[in-house]
């Protein structure tokens, strides 16, 4: 794992802004693997600001998000179909057709998991993976004990994730308490990722994955055994973690 120190949130969305604004120029027909929640909105702000003020294009990419409640429709405003459409889509140039979420509502739920590893199967695969980190370690929506070896799936939220998310609902009580999530083996085949974890509340968890052990219980350590994975941490991440200060990065 390669770990790039940056200052503050603001620094470590406008440094992973530019590693995927340089991929896509790169790579016009990039597939790219996106995540919610409060960690990547400004990633998001840095790609649309980019593409008016510069015309990055985004006509050819195609996306793949990690999870999407069970239980809200798209047009629901909890739901991460209308986080990404409000957050990201509808301010770039990315035909929306070739925008994928799995589909919470679907009517079975079981054949949906099956349907969207295979989808990103057929087309290739995701080159590039954004990723957040929960405190409990959790990647996507996979929750501590679950299997590396998990592809798409169903899965019950724990408390503390029902807990964290409950700021973007009226009540804890809407909080759904399930998920379809990307399995852990389904992220691993990301042929490259980027962490981001920026805020003291997510400190142990970075640490943990840094100098903890690759275990079930602790699902982002997964992120250890692949072999192309860049975190980008702001310096409140890294307080409890033994790096070299003076370094921009650490292999």
């Amino acid at each position: 794992m390669k770990l790039i120190q940056v200052k503050d949130y603001q620094e470590m969305s406008q440094k992973a802004a530019d590693i995927v604004i340089e991929k896509v120029k790169t790579n016009p027909q990039i597939q790219l693997g996106l995540a919610t929640g409060g960690t990547p909105e400004g990633l998001y702000d840095r790609l649309i600001a980019d593409h008016k003020e510069n015309h990055t294009s985004y006509e050819q990419v195609k996306s793949f998000n990690l999870d999407e409640y069970i239980g809200l429709s798209s047009t629901n405003p909890n739901s991460y179909h209308y986080y990404m459409a409000h957050t990201l889509f509808n301010h770039i140039d990315i035909n929306q057709e070739d925008t994928n979420l799995p589909n919470g509502t679907a009517e079975n739920i079981q054949e949906e998991c099956v349907r969207y590893d295979e989808m990103i199967d057929k087309m290739g695969g995701i080159d590039l993976q954004i990723l957040g980190i929960g405190q409990n370690g959790h990647i996507g929506f996979n929750e501590p004990g679950t299997s590396f070896a998990s592809k798409t799936q169903v899965v019950d939220l724990a408390q503390s994730t029902i807990e964290a998310n409950a700021r973007y609902f009226n009540s804890i009580d809407e909080v759904p308490t399930q998920a379809v999530t990307m399995g852990i083996a389904s992220i691993m085949k990301s042929k490259e990722i980027i962490l981001l974890v920026s805020g003291v509340a997510k400190s142990e968890a970075l640490k943990q994955l840094i100098d903890g052990d690759i275990t079930e219980e602790f699902p982002a350590s997964i992120l250890k055994n692949h072999q192309n994975v860049t975190i980008i941490a702001d310096q409140d991440a890294l307080s409890k973690v033994h790096v070299q200060r003076g370094s921009a990065s650490r292999d």
